[in-house]
């Protein structure tokens, strides 16, 4: 194996807000970076605008890069009751040859990822930000994606920053994540972690 490449969802359809957001999911990663690189292995973050994007990008990557170990990670939309493989199948249709480890999903969105950090939110967003609003589930993977949107609107609309906007915000929100306070709260983050660290140490 010659590296590791993530396809992302995310980052809007302009190539600064890719930018930004790949920038962010690589500090949120960073221990898979540094681990990958530990072992001379290739680290890179593909942000792909959409989740179809992110899919064509991932199947592409998967013939151009047969080398490296090619990971989709994209949001999944709602509740997750089968393997991430089976849940993309049956969600959207997709056919996915490579074995499961290569498929992960952000449940139910991205935006569980970051309400499960509320000092992070509380950081960013400073003064007027009502954490009230948001939920207090502990496994984070359980709140409605709906639900998980307007939580943020509503617990940030009174800040200077303004109410939580996925392209604006979501990027700097995920570089100040603390990674292993999300991995506690949400399980397939800790999946996605476990399977990549897990595939590095082989490498040693």
């Amino acid at each position: 194996m010659r590296g590791i490449r993530v396809y992302v969802e995310g980052g809007g359809d302009r190539k600064d807000t890719k930018a930004e957001i790949r920038k962010a999911f690589g500090v949120f990663l960073r221990e898979l970076r540094d681990a990958a690189r530990q072992q001379h292995l290739q680290w890179d973050v593909i942000a792909c605008g959409s989740r179809g994007s992110a899919f064509d990008a991932f199947r592409t990557g998967g013939k151009s890069h047969p080398d490296c170990f090619n990971v989709l990670l994209v949001d999944a939309e709602g509740p997750v009751s089968a393997s991430p493989k089976a849940h993309l199948r049956q969600v959207d249709g997709w056919q996915i040859d490579e074995p499961d480890e290569h498929c992960h999903v952000m449940v139910q969105a991205m935006e569980a990822w970051i309400v499960a950090d509320l000092q992070a939110l509380r950081s960013f967003y400073g003064q007027g930000f009502q954490e009230s609003a948001i939920p207090k589930a502990n496994d984070v993977e359980t709140i409605d994606k709906d639900r998980l949107l307007d939580s943020l609107k509503k617990a940030s609309r009174s800040t200077q920053k303004g109410t939580y906007h996925k392209i604006r915000h979501a990027g700097r929100l995920l570089g100040r994540l603390d990674p292993a306070t999300v991995r506690k709260r949400a399980g397939h983050c800790e999946r996605l972690f476990a399977t990549l660290l897990g595939l590095v140490e082989g490498q040693a």
